[in-house]
């Protein structure tokens, strides 16, 4: 354990700021096992409401730096292309 005063502090943000991304990746792989078992079942509309809930947690854990930005953008492609499957 450290004996700093402000060492001690960055361990406990640290962790905070862990807990934090955590909850937001868990809750992102949620959402996109919600679009795919959406497309699964062939159910569009279902699909396309998942996908735009989807797609905003996404870029908004990208933007807070949880992933990284080509990470986001390779989730909502992978999302979108699954979706569009639907179309045909």
């Amino acid at each position: 354990m450290a004996n700093i005063k402000s060492a001690k502090k960055r361990i406990l943000t640290s962790q905070v700021r862990a807990e934090r991304n955590k909850a937001a990746r868990s809750e992102v792989k949620t959402y996109m096992k919600n679009v795919f078992a959406a497309v699964e079942a062939g159910d569009k509309e279902a699909a396309t409401k998942a996908l735009t809930v989807a797609t905003a947690a996404i870029e908004k854990a990208a933007n807070k730096g949880i992933f990284h930005k080509n990470n986001a953008a390779h989730k909502v492609s992978r999302l979108t292309k699954a979706v569009n499957t639907l179309n045909k």
